[in-house]
């Protein structure tokens, strides 16, 4: 048996930091919403228990410290499977870059395994695993844009317009737990009232807000500051995540596409789709019903 998901990237529309829990954990505000952009996971159901990822170099990574690896060991060991998996990694969202790749590769293994071993988990319990790999884990399987609040996984919905996302990936990678980690990070902004976040003009109320790692991250790395400086030319660019990537939303494609194509050559970058309905759940359910 084989089965083929896609694993989304996601854009942070704002992200506040609210505050820090006595385990090191911080607390935020943001609005998660995902794009039409992402890597592509293929699984193979195996009869042994061996779990098997392919490209094995994982770009830097030890298989056993993937996200991927760690997700299927994770739901293997837990719900005491005793098949295995090959999985095979077609990755397109940059790493380092704050568009949630390797928590949505995880969120797509633990959807595709819940199929592939026939366990037939909720998303719910599948998303109280997911966080024990990952705090941006369970909105990948929550299936709707949301507010996130706690550590980032208490989740409620809100409804976004899905503009034409233009995305510059600078040539730096950001590690998030350095950012987390640094004396100048703010780590006090007000908290806001969640009333204000899910009424009336939503995208309002974005535009007042800001990421609050974009001053250290531009003072700490010259090509990110760059970039948002281009960018800001052509619309209202912003940070993703802690970054390295910075984004900026168009009412149509070709606005988009008029910008990308003056970009400067050093910049590398991607136009997709901002959507409010999970790519990962949408194709995932109806390749399932098909299948």
């Amino acid at each position: 048996m084989k089965l083929s998901f896609v694993s989304p990237a996601k854009i942070n529309r704002f992200l506040h930091i609210v505050g820090q829990r006595k385990d090191g954990y911080h607390l935020l505000q943001t609005i998660f919403q995902y794009l039409h952009f992402g890597d592509t996971l293929d699984f193979e159901l195996r009869t042994d228990n061996k779990i098997i990822l392919y490209p094995q170099e994982n770009f830097g990574i030890a298989q056993q410290e993937n996200l991927i690896y760690r997700a299927a060991y994770l739901l293997q060991q837990t719900a005491k499977v005793e098949q295995g998996v090959t999985i095979h990694w077609d990755k397109k969202i940059p790493l380092g870059a704050g568009l949630g790749g390797g928590s949505s590769n995880a969120a797509t293994c633990l959807y595709a395994l819940n199929a592939l071993w026939q366990l037939q988990w909720s998303n719910q319990q599948l998303m109280q695993l997911g966080l024990k790999l990952g705090a941006d884990i369970p909105f990948f399987l929550f299936g709707r844009s949301a507010v996130g609040e706690g550590i980032g996984e208490l989740l409620t919905p809100v409804e976004l317009k899905e503009p034409w996302v233009l995305v510059i990936t600078p040539p730096c990678n950001v590690m998030s737990a350095k950012m987390y980690a640094h004396p100048e990070l703010t780590r006090n902004s007000p908290t806001l009232r969640i009333e204000a976040l899910i009424q009336g003009e939503v995208e309002n109320h974005i535009a007042e807000y800001r990421n609050d790692f974009e001053p250290l991250v531009r003072k700490l790395y010259p090509e990110i500051d760059n970039s948002l400086k281009w960018l800001s030319n052509y619309g209202e660019a912003r940070l993703s995540g802690s970054g390295a990537s910075v984004f900026a939303c168009f009412d149509s494609y070709e606005e988009a596409n008029e910008v990308i194509t003056r970009l400067p050559p050093k910049l590398k970058g991607f136009i997709a789709k901002g959507t409010n309905k999970s790519p990962l759940l949408t194709k995932a359910q109806t390749s399932l019903v098909l299948g």
